[in-house]
């Protein structure tokens, strides 16, 4: 007998009910919202740049003062990219994990791919392995004997992921693999603590602002990796929608619909490890959107449909995760908010309404 969909699903209408709005009007609103809080982020700074002229010089018009262009081009666009980057990978990897395990507090984070990266990091700031990467946060330095950052955050990422992958070969309860997944990240935090504990105050402080989590360390010689790693992981991602939406009435159905469960399990695995490990590397350990975007998507469109909440996750994460961006800069006079202090703002109370949601329908 085949159970009810439990975690996201029972929350939410299913996929044949009607939205508020037609899918593809809703699509359309986040992403001239997108666009919006691009031309936004590009004008806001210590140096401020007219809206007009951001939009101009987005487009390749001419404006009146060169130095605009080069602070838009050279500073604030790598920063605004890497945010949307980070916000879609984070959003479609929370929705994928939310899915698989049917668990409305699953996230990007939930395998312990971020504790890996931090694990990675750790080794390389607080062991002094890479030394050359304490002034930045997350920088990708020369690929030698000393690995930067960003190389030691993917390293500690794929390792973690290559264990899950292979924990996940031998054990089908997908309950089991989170509660796993949970404690390689309690083994990663352990070694992590172990380290600092063992660290001088100036690796200890490099390490502590990268745990911040920050847009503005990536350059245009890292974007493409992020890029690369970003669009594979949320093309992989896409590819799954169909069956993400017969996993939804339980591994059964999914099964009964030709579904193979143990390809995509992996497939989900592989896609959310790429996606949380590269947004880790790049950013440092980001917390909340993951969490909270494939809610406020399902909640927007009223739909459990993936092939809706996919591109919506998309539009939806990088918008939040651009505006929390500008949010950290709101203070001014070259002072900036830590990233994860606004994503906690932003994503704590929407995990706060689904524990409160959940326990008053379980009370009716």
């Amino acid at each position: 007998m085949m159970g009810n969909p439990i975690g996201p699903a029972q929350e939410r209408p299913p996929i044949q009910a009607a939205a508020r709005l037609p899918a593809w009007a809703g699509l359309v609103v986040l992403a001239v919202l997108l666009a919006a809080l691009l031309i936004l982020g590009l004008a806001c700074g210590s140096v401020h740049v007219p809206i007009h002229a951001a939009a101009s010089i987005l487009f390749g018009r001419p404006v009146g003062d060169p130095v605009w262009r080069d602070i838009l081009w050279q500073l604030r666009m790598p920063r605004c990219l890497t945010a949307a980057l980070a916000g879609s990978g984070l959003a479609v990897s929370g929705l994928l994990m939310q899915t698989l395990f049917r668990n409305p507090l699953a996230g990007p984070y939930s395998l312990g791919i971020s504790a890996g990266a931090t694990l990675g990091v750790a080794l390389a700031v607080l062991a002094g392995a890479g030394a050359g990467a304490l002034p930045g946060l997350p920088a990708l330095s020369h690929l030698g004997p000393q690995l930067g950052t960003a190389g030691s955050a993917v390293a500690g990422a794929a390792a973690v992921m290559l264990l899950v992958l292979a924990v996940s070969r031998r054990i089908r309860s997908n309950s089991t693999l989170l509660i796993l997944g949970l404690m390689f990240g309690q083994i990663a935090g352990g070694l992590v603590a172990v380290l600092q504990a063992f660290s001088d105050s100036e690796r200890l402080r490099a390490f502590t602002f990268w745990g911040f989590g920050s847009y503005a360390g990536v350059t245009w010689a890292q974007l493409p990796a992020l890029g690369i790693a970003t669009g594979l992981g949320i093309l992989m991602a896409a590819f799954c929608a169909k069956p993400l939406n017969a996993l939804l009435l339980g591994w059964t159905y999914a099964r009964s619909l030709g579904v193979n469960a143990g390809r995509l399990r992996a497939m989900l695995l592989a896609s959310t490890s790429l996606l949380a490990g590269a947004v880790t590397a790049f950013c440092g350990p980001v917390a909340f959107l993951g969490l909270a975007v494939p809610h406020l998507c399902r909640g927007m469109f009223r739909t459990a449909d993936h092939r809706v909440l996919l591109p919506a996750c998309v539009l939806l994460g990088a918008a939040l995760s651009l505006a929390s961006d500008l949010a950290c800069r709101l203070p001014g006079g070259g002072r900036t908010l830590p990233l994860n202090a606004v994503t906690a703002l932003v994503g704590a109370p929407v995990v706060i309404a689904i524990l409160v949601r959940r326990r008053a329908a379980r009370d009716e």
